[in-house]
């Protein structure tokens, strides 16, 4: 039984990576701040990534998988910096001489704003958002730490990542029925969007599959504008299209960093990914469905 550590396993896509991977009877270890557990039982070790003595005893792992990270949402760059990079620092200062492989978390903010451009792995990197250029800088460290150790090191870009939890059912789902939400600059840009199952099964896919010293774009099959994505929920959900709201007045409300990751066009190639993992939903009308079968399961609609 492999040995695994996950940090942010209470989170979104965290708690989701746990699920998939205690079906796969790994052994896993989590890292949880103080007050916080894991939906299903694993081996938790609270601590927290701003802690500079964070330890794991005599725990060892086969891979780390690190998830944690503040969003967008966070507009203070020193808290960001705190958590994101120093944070990151940390906690390889923790691990370093306890695990073989590790994979980073990150999205496509990385690659800026590409225009029309469809972006692969291939394409360089151009952070635009202080959120995006410590997530950056913490994976440098990580790349160069690791492979100075001899550590396995892989890194995971991924789309906007939609399920029954976090933003998609927070912020889109409960307004669209509230008629509260809108469509920050008409929602013409084009987003990479990825079900959950498949950004967890990706990256499980990326670890089984020994896809170290690379990184990956994970995207399901269809690009599609912000609109026509909230549209379609909209009616799979019997609600209204949304109405529209200027940037600066959606800047205001949540923070520049996080409209602009939300509002720059991004198509996104996943030739690469799909070379080692084959995706359960291929598109947004695949996969917006499934999420709603599974709110409505859950008596949430």
């Amino acid at each position: 039984m492999e040995s695994v550590l996950v940090t942010g396993a209470t989170g979104f896509i965290g708690s989701r990576l746990v699920e998939i991977l205690k079906e796969r009877n790994y052994n896993i270890t989590t890292l949880v701040r103080p007050g916080k557990h894991t939906k299903i039982e694993t081996s938790e070790v609270v601590g927290d990534l701003t802690d500079s003595n964070l330890e794991f005893g005599d725990k060892t792992f086969d891979c780390v998988f690190h998830l944690a990270s503040h969003t967008p949402l966070e507009k203070n760059v020193k808290v960001l910096e705190k958590v994101n990079l120093e944070g990151t620092k940390n906690l390889f200062k923790a691990i370093q001489d306890k695990t073989k492989s590790m994979i980073y978390i990150s999205g496509l903010g990385v690659y800026g704003n590409p225009g029309e451009s469809t972006i692969d792995e291939t394409h360089p990197y151009n952070p635009d958002t202080n959120f995006v250029k410590i997530r950056l800088d913490a994976q440098k460290f990580l790349e160069e730490e690791c492979k100075e150790k001899g550590i396995n090191f892989a890194t995971v870009h991924f789309g906007d990542v939609y399920g029954a939890e976090g933003w998609f059912y927070e912020m889109l789902i409960k307004r669209l029925q509230k008629k509260s939400f809108r469509l920050p600059g008409g929602g013409k840009y084009f987003k990479g969007f990825v079900n959950v199952d498949d950004a967890v099964g990706s990256t499980i896919a990326v670890y089984e599959n020994k896809g170290f010293g690379e990184s990956y774009i994970v995207a399901d099959s269809t690009p599609v504008t912000f609109k026509e994505f909230v549209n379609f929920t909209a009616d799979q959900i019997g609600a209204k299209h949304p109405g529209n709201v200027p940037n600066f007045l959606a800047k205001a409300a949540l923070g520049s960093d996080l409209i602009k990751l939300l509002t720059t066009s991004m198509k996104a190639s996943n030739q690469k990914i799909s070379k080692i993992y084959q995706f359960k939903f291929p598109s947004y009308k695949e996969g917006i469905p499934s999420v709603i079968s599974e709110l409505k399961s859950k008596n949430l609609l």
